[in-house]
C-alpha cells in the first residue's frame, strides 16, 4: 500500500510538472508578445486610409545581406557608416528618408533602422528591398482591404553569423481604423491572434523559412473612416453639447433674474 501510494504521488508530481511546463511555455509566448519581440528583420508599416505609408525597416546588417543581397559589412567591430547603408538602399531604387546614426548590437550583430515615406503603398515594390512583396490596397464591399504577399528573397552570403535557428522575421502593420478581419496566426501554434493595442497586426516567420522563400500572405480589412477622424467628430459633438448645456443654463439664469426683479 505504501509503494502504491508513493507511485501515485510520483505520477501526480510528473503530471503537475508537465502541466506547469506547458503553461509556462504558453505564458512565456504571451509575455514575450506583451513586452515586444526581438526580430532579426522587421518591416514596420504605418498605413493611412488614403494609401500613404511610412515604412521602417529594423534589421541586422547580416539579415539585409542574406535577404536582400545588400553589399554591407556585417563586422560589428568595423566603424558604422550610415551613409553606406543609405547608399545601398538608394542603389536598390529606394527613396530613403532617414538612416539611424546610432545602431544597436544584439547577439554580437549590428542592427539599424531605415525609414521610407511613401505617397502610395503600391509604390513600395519600386524599391528592390521591398520588391519581394506585392501590395494591394483599396475599397472592397464598403471596407478597405489590404493584401501583401511576400515571395522569394534576393539572397546573399554572410558567413560567420551566429544564428541559432529561432530568429524571427516580422511584418508589422499599424492601422488607422477599426480592424474588421485579418489572418494573423501564431508562428508556432498557428492559432488566430488578436490585434495588438487594438489596431496593430504582426505576421511572423522564422528567418530560416524566410531565407527559403516560404510564402507569406498578409490580409486584413478595416473600416473606411480613421479612428482619429471619428474621435475628432466625437470630441466636436461633445463640445457642442457642452456649449449647448452651458448656454441653456445661462439663459435659464437670466430669465430667473428677470422674473425676480419686479418682485424686488
Amino acid at each position: 500500500m505504501r509503494c502504491l501510494g508513493s507511485g501515485r504521488a510520483r505520477r501526480a508530481v510528473i503530471v503537475v510538472f508537465l502541466v506547469c511546463l506547458v503553461a509556462s511555455e504558453w505564458g512565456c509566448r504571451r509575455v514575450s508578445r506583451m513586452l515586444g519581440r526581438d526580430y532579426e528583420y522587421e518591416e514596420d508599416i504605418t498605413l493611412a486610409v488614403d494609401g500613404s505609408a511610412v515604412i521602417n525597416i529594423n534589421a541586422s546588417l547580416a539579415s539585409l545581406v542574406v535577404l536582400h543581397g545588400l553589399p554591407l559589412d556585417v563586422n560589428p567591430r568595423v566603424k558604422f557608416a550610415p551613409e553606406k547603408v543609405r547608399a545601398a538602399f538608394e542603389a536598390a531604387g529606394c527613396v530613403v528618408t532617414r538612416v539611424s546614426s546610432s545602431p544597436w548590437i544584439r547577439e554580437n550583430r549590428r542592427f539599424v533602422q531605415v525609414r521610407m515615406d511613401l505617397a502610395n503603398i503600391a509604390d513600395a515594390a519600386k524599391c528592390r528591398v521591398l520588391g519581394w512583396s506585392t501590395y494591394s490596397f483599396g475599397e472592397v464591399n464598403g471596407v478597405l482591404a489590404y493584401r501583401q504577399t511576400v515571395g522569394m528573397p534576393a539572397g546573399g552570403d554572410a558567413t560567420g553569423i551566429n544564428w541559432k535557428g529561432k530568429e524571427l522575421v516580422g511584418f508589422k502593420l499599424h492601422l488607422p481604423s477599426k480592424i474588421q478581419s485579418h489572418n494573423v496566426r501564431d508562428v508556432d501554434t498557428h492559432e488566430t491572434l488578436k490585434p495588438e493595442r487594438g489596431n496593430i497586426l504582426t505576421w511572423e516567420q522564422y528567418l530560416k523559412d524566410r531565407r527559403l522563400g516560404t510564402p507569406l500572405v498578409m490580409e486584413m480589412t478595416m473600416e473606411r473612416d480613421s479612428i482619429l477622424y471619428r474621435t475628432l467628430w466625437l470630441f466636436a459633438g461633445a463640445l457642442v453639447a457642452a456649449l449647448a448645456v452651458m448656454g441653456g443654463l445661462i439663459a435659464w439664469t437670466v430669465r430667473r433674474g428677470r422674473r425676480a426683479a419686479p418682485r424686488a
